[in-house]
Protein backbone atom coordinates (compact mmCIF):
# COMPACT_ATOMS: atom_id res chain seq x y z
CA UNK A 1 0.00 0.00 0.00
CA UNK A 2 1.18 3.51 -0.78
CA UNK A 3 0.52 6.49 1.46
CA UNK A 4 0.33 9.87 -0.24
CA UNK A 5 0.66 13.19 1.59
CA UNK A 6 -0.78 16.11 -0.36
CA UNK A 7 -0.50 19.52 1.20
CA UNK A 8 -1.15 23.19 0.60
CA UNK A 9 0.52 25.35 3.22
CA UNK A 10 0.75 29.15 3.34
CA UNK A 11 4.08 30.67 2.33
CA UNK A 12 3.40 34.35 2.99
CA UNK A 13 5.40 35.16 6.11
CA UNK A 14 8.80 34.03 7.27
CA UNK A 15 7.13 31.89 9.96
CA UNK A 16 4.90 30.29 7.28
CA UNK A 17 7.97 29.33 5.27
CA UNK A 18 9.65 27.89 8.37
CA UNK A 19 6.60 25.76 9.16
CA UNK A 20 6.43 24.59 5.54
CA UNK A 21 10.10 23.60 5.59
CA UNK A 22 9.76 21.84 8.94
CA UNK A 23 6.74 19.83 7.74
CA UNK A 24 8.47 18.90 4.48
CA UNK A 25 11.55 17.74 6.41
CA UNK A 26 9.39 15.54 8.65
CA UNK A 27 8.03 13.82 5.54
CA UNK A 28 11.52 13.28 4.12
CA UNK A 29 12.93 12.07 7.45
CA UNK A 30 10.16 9.48 7.65
CA UNK A 31 10.88 8.02 4.22
CA UNK A 32 8.53 9.93 1.93
CA UNK A 33 9.64 10.67 -1.62
CA UNK A 34 8.66 13.82 -3.51
CA UNK A 35 6.53 13.04 -6.56
CA UNK A 36 5.78 16.65 -7.45
CA UNK A 37 5.33 19.95 -5.63
CA UNK A 38 3.54 19.30 -2.34
CA UNK A 39 2.86 15.64 -3.20
CA UNK A 40 4.90 13.01 -1.38
CA UNK A 41 4.50 9.23 -1.23
CA UNK A 42 5.83 6.32 0.76
CA UNK A 43 5.38 2.57 0.47
CA UNK A 44 3.88 1.01 3.60
CA UNK A 45 4.07 -2.79 3.83
CA UNK A 46 0.98 -3.01 6.06
CA UNK A 47 -2.04 -1.11 7.33
CA UNK A 48 -0.33 -0.85 10.73
CA UNK A 49 2.71 0.81 9.15
CA UNK A 50 0.40 3.21 7.32
CA UNK A 51 -1.41 4.10 10.56
CA UNK A 52 1.92 4.75 12.30
CA UNK A 53 2.98 7.12 9.50
CA UNK A 54 -0.40 8.87 9.70
CA UNK A 55 0.07 9.44 13.44
CA UNK A 56 3.54 10.86 12.82
CA UNK A 57 2.22 13.26 10.19
CA UNK A 58 -0.69 14.33 12.41
CA UNK A 59 1.84 15.21 15.10
CA UNK A 60 3.76 17.45 12.71
CA UNK A 61 0.81 19.33 11.19
CA UNK A 62 1.28 23.09 10.88
CA UNK A 63 -1.52 25.24 12.34
CA UNK A 64 -2.62 26.60 8.93
CA UNK A 65 -3.12 25.12 5.49
CA UNK A 66 -4.41 21.75 4.34
CA UNK A 67 -2.89 18.28 4.49
CA UNK A 68 -4.56 15.23 2.96
CA UNK A 69 -3.45 11.64 3.36
CA UNK A 70 -4.54 9.05 0.81
CA UNK A 71 -3.78 5.32 0.69
CA UNK A 72 -3.74 3.40 -2.57
CA UNK A 73 -2.88 -0.18 -3.44
CA UNK A 74 0.25 -1.31 -5.27
CA UNK A 75 -1.87 -2.10 -8.32
CA UNK A 76 -3.37 1.39 -8.35
CA UNK A 77 0.06 2.95 -7.90
CA UNK A 78 1.42 0.86 -10.76
CA UNK A 79 -1.41 2.00 -13.02
CA UNK A 80 -0.62 5.67 -12.42
CA UNK A 81 -0.18 7.65 -15.62
CA UNK A 82 2.33 10.49 -15.69
CA UNK A 83 1.88 13.25 -18.26
CA UNK A 84 4.59 15.80 -18.89
CA UNK A 85 4.14 19.06 -20.71
CA UNK A 86 6.86 20.88 -22.55
CA UNK A 87 9.60 20.88 -19.95
CA UNK A 88 13.31 20.36 -19.88
CA UNK A 89 13.15 18.03 -16.88
CA UNK A 90 13.46 14.31 -17.44
CA UNK A 91 10.77 12.12 -15.84
CA UNK A 92 11.87 10.51 -12.61
CA UNK A 93 12.73 6.84 -12.46
CA UNK A 94 9.76 4.70 -11.46
CA UNK A 95 9.61 4.16 -7.72
CA UNK A 96 9.85 0.59 -6.59
CA UNK A 97 9.21 -0.93 -3.21
CA UNK A 98 12.89 -1.78 -2.88
CA UNK A 99 13.92 1.86 -3.30
CA UNK A 100 12.08 2.90 -0.18
CA UNK A 101 13.44 0.32 2.24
Amino acid sequence: MWLFALFDLPMITKDDRRRYTKFRKVLLQHGFTKLQYSVYAQYCPSEDASLAKRRTIRGALPPDGQVRLVSITDKQFGAMEVFLGKTSAEPEEPLGQGLLF
